[in-house]
């Protein structure tokens, strides 16, 4: 299990000694949540890109590794990068 920071453990003892209580708009809340998740992960935008032949092996490559589409991993790694998760080292240097 991955260490919890101060907060998770504090969320986890609340939950074990059974002391968090429902939202009372749960329902609600939780169709906002996916109303926002299915908003995020919508592709509605195509893009065309040249890339060299051997980038394009390598990340079909990748992609079978995955078993996922190469396309699929494509946008996950641009998804990634716009959000911050996926760092630039070229960039750090």
């Amino acid at each position: 299990m991955n260490k919890l920071n101060s907060e998770e453990k504090e969320i986890l003892n609340a939950f074990e000694k059974g002391e968090l209580k429902r939202s009372k708009n749960t329902i609600k809340e939780i169709e906002q949540h996916k109303a926002v998740a299915a908003a995020t992960f919508k592709k509605d935008t195509r893009i065309n890109i040249r890339l060299s032949s051997r980038d394009l092996r390598s990340l079909q490559a990748r992609a079978l590794s995955e078993s996922i589409p190469y396309q699929t991993l494509v946008s996950s790694i641009v998804h990634k990068f716009v959000d911050g998760q996926l760092i630039d080292r070229a960039a750090n240097k």
